[in-house]
């Protein structure tokens, strides 16, 4: 007997504690079906096969690690000793796209996971643990339904934002939400490394700003500093990542696939920059990086040539250090006052024949694109850097408006509306009963519902819509159980947007899916907020 199951029919999950349970993936493969008979998970060999590349060893290991983990039974990369395989992974050319897989569970003992790619792979060995019950620990007789799934990834770019500038999180803060995001297919890891309230990584050549950037006096925003962490042996609030620690996070992140982009914001939202390095400035400062929420004159001079050094020698220690194709440098929110009442940028204007202060900010980002661009790299930047025309080979992240225009002219854009991407707005209009946010509404179902591409976009133009992503800005988000509390659910919502087939989007569906990962998150210790949740376990991330 064999069928196929459709997006819209729901998979309903057996409460024996050891029995087969129809799979409840997320994000929803591209094609499952279901075969007759049940396959026995036995504990042993994960085989990457005899001329595997390290690459593909490693995720044989990691599915191994992995599995022994969840079920508590003994599974390791094969060795010439063994002669029973519990899983098989394969190259293989058959695969089109990348990223791409096929996970085939056979009647018997065998499983095999064949992709183009060692991300193809990686991504099948995640479909894979999804096909285990939450409840697999310590299970002798481990059953998984016989399925063939071929599965591949809508859009290229799935990502997610953090924000460590406001509220710091530690390396290995860091690498867990890195799990989290491989558990869904996301790819890209947005890291929102400075602001007006932190500057988080090592500068070699500009030590002062971690030195005094990295740390404010308290942990701000109004909030309880017992909700916290991040605190200095001199009580101060805050802390940097290291070179070291930016080379062990960037490495964490390859063995799961994800792309780090690291955002260095410019002009704007730099007054932890130039708390540390005023004379970068048009007024001198001094600056203070002890600052509420909002948008302040931290803006770097741009009739200063010292500044383009600065950001210059900033960005080469930074492209060192992340080897992804994107360097997004901000751009947004900046205010021009200072720039108005500059000589230097008056002068500056009047040398480029300028007419307008907002035209100094498309000459302060075309001048770094260069930089960037003779380093092998790409900028990309939030919506504003559009006003006063994009760089010829500049990506725009669209929170804020522009996503048709940018690419009906031939630039590649990220949709992160805010309406639809800022998980740091409420998830229920209770807010008395939720933990204190930024502002905004954004319910679970909202974020199902978003959609990429923008509707009024011609289809010939579709191709520069690269994918989308969530958003956590942390000013009020001091802890990373509260990040968790934020992120879970939506994020599971957020990765079948952009992974699954638009068509086979379904709110049931997903909703009857979703109830087993909630089992899955209590097993894993992941905070996150049931939909119908009571008031007061709604306001446990408090």
């Amino acid at each position: 007997m064999r069928y196929r199951i459709f997006p819209l029919t729901l998979w309903l999950v057996t409460s024996a504690a050891f029995a087969v349970t129809e799979p409840a993936i997320i994000p929803l493969p591209k094609s499952i079906e279901r075969r007759e008979g049940v396959c026995e998970l036995i504990p042993g060999a994960i085989d990457p096969g005899a001329d595997a590349r390290p690459e593909t060893k490693a995720i044989a290991r990691f599915l191994a690690d992995r599995l022994s983990e969840r079920t508590r039974q003994n599974f390791h990369l094969k060795s010439n000793l063994d002669s029973v395989k519990a899983v098989e992974l394969r190259l293989a050319q058959t695969q089109a796209s990348p990223e791409s897989y096929t996970l085939t569970v056979k009647p018997g003992h065998l499983i095999n996971i064949e992709a183009s790619d060692e991300a193809g792979l990686f991504y099948g060995a995640q479909t894979l643990l999804q096909l285990l019950p939450p409840d697999a620990k310590g299970s002798a007789n481990l059953q998984l339904p016989s399925v063939q799934i071929q599965d591949q990834p809508r859009f290229q770019w799935r990502g997610l934002e953090l924000d460590v500038a406001r509220h710091f999180f530690s390396t290995d803060e860091v690498k867990r939400l890195l799990d989290e995001m491989a558990m869904y297919k996301l790819n890209t890891f947005h890291w929102h490394l400075v602001d007006d309230q932190g500057w988080r990584i090592e500068i070699k050549k500009y030590p002062k700003l971690t030195q005094l950037g990295a740390w404010r006096q308290n942990v701000g925003f109004g909030l309880d500093p017992k909700k916290a962490t991040a605190f200095g042996p001199d009580g101060r609030y805050g802390g940097f990542y290291t070179q070291a620690d930016i080379r062990e996070v960037v490495a964490y992140a390859t063995s799961r696939h994800i792309n780090i982009v690291p955002e260095i914001e410019m002009p704007g939202h730099s007054s932890a920059a130039l708390m540390a390095y005023p004379q970068f400035s048009c007024t001198g400062g001094p600056f203070t990086n002890d600052l509420p929420g909002g948008i302040f004159d931290g803006v770097f001079c741009a009739g200063n040539d010292g500044s383009f050094k600065f950001m210059e020698d900033v960005l080469a220690e930074v492209i060192d250090l992340f080897p992804g194709k994107f360097i997004h440098i901000g751009g947004d929110e900046v205010l021009t006052n200072n720039w108005k009442n500059c000589a230097k940028c008056q002068a500056r204007m009047k040398q480029e024949g300028m007419h307008h202060e907002m035209e100094l900010e498309s000459y302060f980002i075309r001048r770094i694109e260069k930089f960037i661009d003779a380093h092998d790299r790409r900028l990309i930047g939030w919506s504003e850097i559009r006003e006063g025309g994009l760089a010829q080979d500049a990506a725009i992240m669209d929170w804020a408006g522009g996503a048709i225009e940018a690419a009906s002219s031939g630039h590649d854009v990220v949709m992160s509306p805010l309406k639809d991407c800022y998980f740091d707005h409420y998830q229920s209009k209770d807010i008395a009963n939720e933990p204190h946010s930024i502002g905004g509404y954004l319910p679970l179902e909202q974020v199902y519902a978003f959609e990429p591409i923008p509707a009024k976009l011609a289809p010939e133009f579709r191709k520069h819509i690269l994918g989308a992503q969530a958003n956590l800005w942390t000013e009020y988000i001091p802890s990373f159980s509260h990040v968790q509390y934020m992120l879970f659910p939506r994020i599971c919502a957020m990765a079948e947007v952009v992974w699954s087939p638009r068509e086979a989007r379904d709110w049931n569906s997903f909703s009857h899916r979703l109830e087993i990962h909630y089992k899955l998150f209590d097993q894993l210790g992941i905070n996150y907020r049931h939909p119908s949740a009571p008031p007061q376990q709604a306001s446990s991330a408090k």
